[in-house]
């Protein structure tokens, strides 16, 4: 894993839930749009379609804040099976705003760092 990875991984917000519900009907919920729209209303997707599904196991969404600066990120579900027939839910939630991307400035005369010559 790079060092990014690790900083990308860091700065997401991850929950993770054990549900009493089987994995099937956790992932109907967040799939399906009319049962997905009872929790998480399309107004607040940038799309209602899925960035990424991997069927029964995970699925992507991109969302806007509705309030300024209006920052996109990445909500994403995944489900697996719990322990006595139950679900595990786990949800990542990553910025992805191109706002927020640190940049590199390069000075433009090239003053880099100094440099000892050897005699």
């Amino acid at each position: 894993m790079s060092d990014t990875e690790t900083e990308k991984q860091a700065a997401d917000l991850v929950f993770e839930y054990e549900l009493d519900a089987p994995p099937e009907k956790v992932w109907r919920a967040i799939s399906v749009p009319g049962f997905r729209d009872k929790w998480l209303p399309a107004g607040d997707l940038a799309d209602a379609d899925p960035v990424f599904s991997a069927p029964g196991e995970e699925i992507r969404y991109a969302i806007r804040d509705s309030e300024p600066p209006f920052l996109e990120s990445v909500v994403t579900f995944q489900v697996r099976p719990g322990a006595d027939g139950g679900a595990i839910l786990r949800v990542v939630h990553g910025l992805t705003d191109k706002r927020l991307v640190p940049r590199t400035v390069r000075a433009a005369n090239n003053n880099g760092p100094w440099m000892m010559l050897a005699a």
